[in-house]
């Protein structure tokens, strides 16, 4: 089925799409390119439409989840990013639903804080890994009109099967680098590889596993399909010159970068937080296990969290991964509005119908991708699995809306 046409979406309409899901919001699937990397195939897009927006554009890795925020992508169109609505009278963006029904949809906290959703979720996918770079904090971030980008990363195993050419990340800095070493690095930018990756440490990346990845730290993704929940902001600025023999363009360096300082190297190594990058205990300050929510697993299903901790003393991204048992069914009662996307099986939410496509057309609607409202997470969502394998959701929330949420290095 191909997307229904975009429609205004008056405060009726978006009612309407509330009352026939129930409280949820089916969600379009939202495709995203990167001119500067190379697509990994495992998205389940069909391989006809990888370069379905011309190989100018790049060819689409990452599929964005409940976003509200368009891509910051060089000859994109405005809405690319942005996830669609699709309802009974057509479809609309997310973005503008929340805009007219914001209190429903993601609750009167997150609304009377942020003004808006302020985070998204994505899948990327990479044939080879991703020059090493970093999410401006917030100064920096605002000397653009920008907010910063904090991150944090799962490794399904459902999407995982095949792990490609550099299953490793780079995260920060080895302790001892100093200011000068990379300063060097900006300098030899033209030379071919700069040589920023000797000035860092790689870990292997292990599915099932993930990362947090505060603003201002510098990481170089390896080749795990990857779901990343993170703060709603496209911002980032590269320090690697050359990735597997293709140059990486000084502009992608400081294209969130503020123009009198695109050559000034003394305020593009300012951008990174040396505290942080240099921590020798970084791995058990950032390094993430699942964490039981609680032991129900004799109930047929167990609610994991895979995205959690705190940046800067607040919750701000939080992840969990549902696993349902065949035949088995549960009322789930989050209480905070979250985004969720089939990994694994089929069934129900609410009635409606969820269910894990094995391939996608470009412009195609799926069943996988739901936004459950804050009205509906406070009700109760009942999920069954009607499937004969196991149904797997993954779901992110907003900041700050969970209790009890672990810290890092908790996990046993």
């Amino acid at each position: 089925m191909r997307s229904p046409e975009i429609v205004e979406p008056t405060p009726a309409a978006v009612e309407r799409a509330l009352d026939s899901g129930d409280g949820l919001l089916r969600l379009a699937p939202t495709w995203v390119p990167r001119s500067f990397l190379v697509p990994g195939r495992r998205l389940k897009l069909h391989p006809r439409d990888v370069y379905a927006l011309g190989a100018h554009r790049g060819g689409i890795d990452e599929r964005w989840l409940g976003s509200t925020t368009p891509a910051a992508n060089e000859g994109a169109p405005p809405d690319e990013g942005l996830s669609y609505v699709v309802g009974p009278d057509g479809r609309f963006t997310l973005r503008d639903a929340i805009a007219v029904a914001g209190e429903r949809i993601i609750g009167r906290e997150v609304m009377a804080r942020y003004g808006g959703w302020p985070v998204y979720a994505k899948f990327f996918d990479n044939l080879g890994p991703i020059p090493h770079h970093l999410h401006q904090r917030a100064a920096h971030a605002a000397a653009v009109g920008r907010a910063p980008k904090p991150e944090a990363y799962y490794f399904p195993p459902q999407l995982n099967a095949q792990e490609h050419r550099f299953p490793y990340t780079f995260f920060g800095l080895e302790p001892g680098t100093t200011r000068e070493a990379l300063r060097r690095c900006l300098e030899r930018w033209a030379e071919g590889d700069n040589g920023v990756l000797e000035l860092s440490r790689a870990y292997r990346l292990r599915p099932g596993s993930g990362w947090l990845v505060p603003a201002g730290i510098l990481h170089a993704p390896g080749t795990l399909v990857t779901y990343e929940p993170q703060w709603a902001s496209d911002v980032f600025a590269m320090f690697q010159s050359m990735v597997e023999d293709r140059p990486v363009p000084w502009s992608l360096l400081v294209k969130d970068v503020p123009p009198e300082h695109h050559h000034d190297l003394d305020y593009l190594v300012d951008l990174v937080d040396w505290e942080a990058n240099l921590d020798p205990a970084f791995k058990a300050h950032h390094y993430l296990e699942p964490i039981p929510v609680a032991p129900s697993a004799s109930e047929g299903y167990v609610d994991r969290w895979v995205v959690y901790g705190r940046i800067d003393g607040q919750a701000l991204l939080l992840a969990r991964e549902l696993t349902v048992r065949p035949g088995a069914s549960l009322v789930l009662r989050d209480g905070a509005a979250s985004c969720l996307v089939a990994v694994q099986g089929r069934g129900t939410l609410n009635g409606q119908p969820v269910e894990t496509p094995v391939v996608i057309r470009y412009g195609e609607l799926t069943w996988d991708e739901w936004f459950v409202s804050a009205a509906a997470a406070q009700a109760g969502v009942t999920v069954r699995n009607t499937g004969s394998e196991d149904l797997v959701l993954l779901r992110y929330f907003g900041p700050e809306t969970l209790p009890d949420v672990p810290e890092v290095g908790t996990a046993r």
